[in-house]
């Protein structure tokens, strides 16, 4: 991490560092110039400034009223190159991930927060088993099984011929044709390995930056003794005692400043020290060390799932060869089979035992690799696939294919059913931890991580179901797969027809939560139009333009009612999952089926509900690729998309490997880089200006910061979801008392929020960490009807241009006003370490 900054002896320049939020904007339009130049990074993600501006730190005269503008640009973190696209397969990945994260605050309670990850991480696990037993389910059983085993369905598919049973070619013997099948389910395990290795290389695998000279290091005071942070590869000189000189601005050509290692925490707290030295462990969890460094755990967690994805491709191979073995001898003998068996058990337990042994590194930089775990286990299990492939194909005489793939019914039931059990764990831990140390904001009280974990496992069975009932559909041609006398092949898994069937159900009952929020919202706005003209104060307001401000806020208060319908939708999804488990279990036949007898009107539900849960289904996953297939060819469709991954990836990969990257292990760590190395060399007064999403990534880097860096920096957010959207739902990491720290820790900080804004709101903190931090609601439109200023209507910005209002340059210029010198405080005695002594913000900064 960078060495703290020595506090200046006068104002020197100043600098905003202006942080975009989501969807990306050019450095043009935040810089308002068409003429900018990178300063420091890739186009990847870099800082901008005017070129006129290129050389400001030489002409300070010229910036006297307005500090120098920067814009740093992430956007392409998440929506850069076409590849990008694919990463809406991963998106059930990134939900879970987000689960991991909103764990409730606890204190005290290691057992229990540990079990909270581990829960987590074996539901994660869980979907990249769905994912994979489907994309089985589709090359093994539908095609290679059912279709390639009946002679009316392999006759309408040419591609099919080679492996027709009724050819009796080579391929046409069922075990061989399984054989064949497995590549496609193996190849997207190598996909995912492949995607989740490419990210891992460009993000977590960055090494720390500590510093260009060891020397440059620096203590910030007294710390209890704590665990010391892990030292890089390569030799490591002391640092002597005795004055620090200046750090330079970081250089990179690629914009890969690094990682940081120190812990900040407040003024009083002394941050991680370099390689070799203990640290204290106090401060902020978005400030250790090790926080945006997920390279060991990302590795461990990468190579069990590759393996448990080979392990279910093995088990598809094997069951069906396994069981004709044992009850029709003949030229394999059944031990075989069961030795493959025995190994899938035991890589199994390798596989969970790798999953649940140990979670992420926070409080120290962990710089090793677990190279033969990583190596050998992926590894073992694609030899024991290839095994399995050739025990599939060894000859047997007689063998022949019919009805669905054995053990395909009991692998998706055994998944269906784990994850619920796994989910209603992970509820009763959570419920657990927030009656331990409630915190009034949080969602659901404590439940939205099984919410949202429930919500992961819907869209894991979406994308299942999808895919399996399309191509089931499209093998079948006019039939109806699962129906009986007229279908070509069996279809799917009951299962999965059940789980379509109650989609319709699903979408019933949400329409009673959204229109009871649509006649609240309607009735809101009507409330709220008294208030709008009083605010305004004009004399014969116009109802119409009064309506249009009034339902801008109503809507805009929907965000707030968003953890009500996380909860209902994830209710609903648990209750009527485990129906549909309950009822394929009882029955073993697709609901249309099971019904029959039933009466007319109950036939006719289950048969709609079923026709409708499938093309539901099926329609959705067609849209799915559309989507993904126009965002790989549309820069705009992929910014557009990129804007879930905005949200959705700001956390680092904790709980799935597969999930899209965290672009914050870049973004933080420029940023913090950024603002140490500038004030460093100029010791001038900084404000890091961050709208929406960048907000949080202002926050975040300055947690990253030492206590003296932070002594010359402001924090201005606007727009920002940090308490509305971060603290209720990850309330360890932005809940109350972490910015009550933050906000005593920075020399001042404010926030601008207006009423119409649906994803900005205040921060809610009180006089007693600081001077007041929100300012609003802003008025929005700044002005009613015409005047002379304002010509034409105002639009209604919502939750945009902020800087538009003449209120964000007013309290940036109070904030640099505020960042006034701060005098170092002379050594003790002559020759005394002048690291001992702390150098902070004044009594009275924010």
């Amino acid at each position: 991490m960078h060495p703290p900054t020595p506090a200046p002896r006068s104002p020197g320049p100043a600098l905003e560092l202006l942080v975009h939020g989501v969807g990306g904007t050019t450095p043009q339009e935040m810089l308002a110039d068409p003429r900018t130049v990178r300063v420091t990074g890739d186009t990847t993600a870099a800082v901008y400034r005017r070129s006129a501006d290129a050389d400001a730190e030489r002409h300070p005269e010229r910036y006297r009223e307005e500090p120098i503008a920067e814009a740093y640009c992430w956007s392409n973190l998440t929506s850069g190159n076409g590849s990008r696209a694919l990463w809406l397969l991963l998106l059930p990945f990134m939900v879970i991930n987000l689960a991991h994260w909103m764990r409730p605050t606890a204190r005290r309670r290691p057992r229990a927060i540990r079990l909270h990850g581990v829960l987590v991480r074996l539901i994660a696990l869980s979907l990249t088993v769905l994912l994979t037993a489907a994309a089985c389910e589709v090359a093994l059983d539908l095609t290679a099984w059912q279709c390639a085993g009946v002679a009316a369905c392999s006759e309408k598919r040419s591609w099919l011929g080679f492996l027709s049973a009724a050819q009796g070619g080579w391929w046409s013997q069922p075990g061989r044709r399984l054989a064949l099948a497995a590549l496609v389910p193996a190849a997207l395990v190598g996909l995912l390995w492949f995607l989740s290795n490419r990210t891992w290389s460009a993000y977590e695998s960055q090494l720390p930056l500590t510093g260009a000279d060891p020397d440059d290091a620096q203590d910030d005071g007294p710390a209890p003794a704590a665990e010391p942070v892990r030292p890089a590869p390569g030799p490591v000189r002391k640092v002597p005692a005795g004055p620090r000189r200046t750090p330079a601005a970081p250089a990179s050509s690629t914009g890969d400043t690094g990682r940081l290692a120190e812990s900040p925490g407040t003024p009083q707290t002394r941050p991680a020290a370099p390689s070799g030295h203990t640290t204290g462990l106090s401060g902020p969890a978005l400030g250790r060390p090790g926080f945006w460094y997920g390279r060991r755990l990302v590795a461990r967690l990468r190579a069990a799932h590759t393996a448990a994805g080979l392990l279910t491709v093995t088990a598809a191979v094997t069951e069906a060869a396994a069981r004709y073995d044992r009850a029709a001898p003949g030229p394999v003998p059944p031990v075989l089979g069961r030795l493959i068996e025995g190994a899938l058990a035991a890589g199994l337990v390798v596989v969970l035992w790798v999953v649940c042994r140990r979670g992420r590194s926070e409080r120290r930089l962990d710089n090793r690799l677990d190279r033969a775990l990583i190596t050998w286990l992926p590894g073992a299990a694609l030899a024991l696939l290839v095994l399995a492939a050739v025990h599939a194909a060894w000859p047997r005489p007689g063998w022949t294919s019919s009805g669905r793939l054995p053990g395909d019914v009991t692998l998706f039931r055994a998944v269906s059913v784990a994850e619920g059990v796994l989910v209603v764990l992970l509820a009763v831990v959570s419920r657990y931890l927030y009656r331990c140390c409630p915190e009034p904001r949080t969602v659901l009280r404590g439940l939205g991580g099984p919410a949202v974990a429930m919500l992961a496992c819907a869209l894991g069975g979406v994308m299942t179901g999808g895919v399996a009932q399309r191509v089931a559909d499209w093998l079948d041609g006019p039939g109806s797969p699962g129906m009986g006398s007229g279908a070509l092949i069996e279809g799917p898994p009951v299962l999965l027809s059940w789980q379509a069937s109650v989609i319709p159900v699903l979408l019933l009952l949400l329409l009673v939560p959204g229109a009871v929020l649509g006649v609240r919202t309607r009735l809101a706005a009507r409330r709220l139009e008294p208030a709008v003209d009083a605010e305004y104060g004009e004399p014969f307001p116009d109802p119409a333009r009064t309506r249009r401000i009034a339902r801008a806020r109503a809507t805009a208060a929907l965000t707030d009612a968003a953890p009500g319908v996380v909860g209902i939708v994830s209710g609903a999804t648990l209750f009527l999952g485990a129906a549909a488990v309950a009822g394929s279990w009882a029955t073993g036949e697709v609901p249309g089926l099971a019904l029959d007898g039933s009466g007319p009107f109950l036939e006719s539900v289950a048969e709609a509900a079923q026709s409708t849960g499938s093309w539901l289904i099926g329609f959705g996953f067609l849209v799915f690729v559309a989507c993904g297939r126009r965002a790989y060819r549309d820069a705009s469709a992929r910014r557009t998309i990129g804007i879930l991954w905005d949200v959705g990836t700001f956390w680092p990969r904790a709980a799935h490997p597969f999930a899209p990257p965290c672009y914050a292990e870049r973004a933080v760590p420029d940023l913090a880089s950024r603002m140490s190395g500038w004030t460093g060399r100029t010791r001038g007064r900084l404000v890091i200006s961050g709208h929406s999403q960048g907000s949080v990534l202002a926050a975040a880097a300055v947690w990253q910061l030492p206590a003296r860096t932070r002594s010359r920096v402001a924090l201005l957010t606007y727009g920002s979801p940090i308490e509305r959207l971060y603290a209720r739902w990850f309330p360890v990491y932005f809940g109350a008392g972490q910015l009550h720290g933050l906000h005593r820790s920075v020399h001042c900080w404010r926030n601008l929020w207006r009423a119409t804004d649906p994803i900005g709101g205040e921060i809610r903190l009180g006089l007693e960490s600081g001077p007041e931090v929100d300012r609003g609601p802003l008025k929005d439109p700044l002005v009613y009807g015409r005047t002379p200023e304002h010509p034409l209507p105002e639009p209604v910005l919502g939750h945009s241009d902020y800087q538009a209002d003449p209120v964000f340059a007013e309290e940036r210029a109070a904030l640099l006003e505020r960042l006034g010198p701060v005098l170092p405080r002379q050594a003790r005695a002559v020759g005394e370490d002048v690291r001992a002594v702390p150098e902070g913000p004044p009594d009275t900064a924010g």
